[in-house]
């Protein structure tokens, strides 16, 4: 089906869905009520929870910033055992959201929390004001910033040696890119070292519809029509939804397959999770064939029903997911091939 024809069958209008006016400058006003915001908590008294949490600068003059997220229990330890690290990119379809709001910082708790790490959750900047690959700038300017960090929980309680680059929805596609920059000359970022890269329902695109997308195009969680709009306010201006950003299948394969065998070379492996309530599922699936065909391992975890992001919008559906990070990473430290299912999870392996 031509996307003419299936765009004729959007019934969602999505500037009212997304809750944004575009302004005539290009800007937009963004209601806050969309993804509303909680308030870091350093504080390490009981009532604060399992996991503290804090806002550090990073580039004040692109008012890029972290939110630090650290289990209680190893604040308060004398262990000079260091956690794994997790630098994590939130989602929002590039225009939306940040590491104050709710369902990231949610999520980030259960991360740092179940998995026993440092979480540290990057601002970026949104489009249409600074459009890609604006983010993905500040993505990569994130790892640096942190390899010569000063700030004590880092120092402390991170284990730059053993750090991995997630990111949900939109912060998928940044964390994949941001791999693939960070891959060609990794000896720049030590002493943090790469190990994986996780993609939680990662977002791209193409100007040709999958049948997912056409399946679920008025979806209540992420309708085409929203999509759309995404990308025509993040994308560089004059190119189409095949741009390498967007579809890195069609137009990003040279520099995919550069990237991929830098990837491969320093031993890094990819997850993929996804469910078919997702419209993007067929996205997913192609990428993780893609990069499996070019010898990358990778692991993936696509599930029956759900929709997208479902673990931080409904954080008591996240067991699986937490399931399958802890086999994921351990697996990749110790060095094996292949991961074995955890109870209950349907895994698809790449080796």
């Amino acid at each position: 089906m031509s996307t003419e024809t299936a765009s004729s069958n959007l019934t969602v209008n999505p500037l009212a869905y997304v809750q944004v006016t575009l302004n005539p400058d290009g800007t937009l006003n963004r209601d806050r009520f969309v993804f509303p915001d909680t308030s870091a908590s350093p504080d390490p008294i009981p009532s604060a929870g399992p996991v503290l949490s804090k806002d550090v600068p990073i580039n004040p003059s692109h008012n890029t910033w972290a939110r630090i997220f650290l289990p209680r229990h190893h604040a308060r330890s004398c262990s000079e055992e260091k956690l794994p690290l997790i630098v994590y990119y939130h989602g929002g379809g590039f225009i939306l959201g940040s590491p104050a709001s709710n369902i990231f910082h949610e999520l980030c708790i259960t991360l740092a929390r179940e998995l026993s790490a440092v979480v540290v959750s990057v601002k970026y900047r949104l489009a249409p004001e600074h459009q890609l690959p604006m983010a993905y700038d500040d993505a990569v300017e994130a790892l640096h910033w942190i390899k010569t960090a000063r700030d004590e929980w880092l120092v402390e309680h991170a284990d730059l040696s053993t750090c991995y680059l997630m990111g949900s929805s939109a912060g998928g596609n940044l964390a994949f890119h941001a791999g693939l920059r960070t891959s060609t000359s990794p000896e720049d970022l030590e002493p943090l070292k790469i190990r994986g890269l996780i993609l939680h329902h990662p977002f791209f695109g193409g100007t040709q519809r999958t049948p997912s997308e056409l399946r679920l195009a008025n979806n209540h969680i992420l309708p085409l029509a929203a999509i759309d709009l995404m990308w025509e306010l993040s994308l560089p201006l004059g190119v189409d939804r095949d741009h390498e950003y967007c579809n890195s299948a069609v137009n990003g394969s040279s520099k995919l397959s550069e990237g991929v065998d830098k990837m491969r070379s320093l031993g890094w492996r990819l997850l993929v999770t996804g469910c078919d309530g997702d419209p993007l599922i067929d996205r997913q699936v192609e990428l993780m064939k893609l990069l499996k065909e070019k010898g990358l391992r990778v692991v993936s975890d696509f599930m029956e029903g759900g929709y997208h992001i479902i673990e931080a919008i409904e954080p008591d559906k996240s067991k699986p997911l937490v399931l399958t990070l802890k086999s994921f990473m351990s697996t990749t430290v110790a060095g094996q091939d292949a991961v074995g299912p955890p109870n209950g999870i349907s895994m698809q392996i790449a080796a």
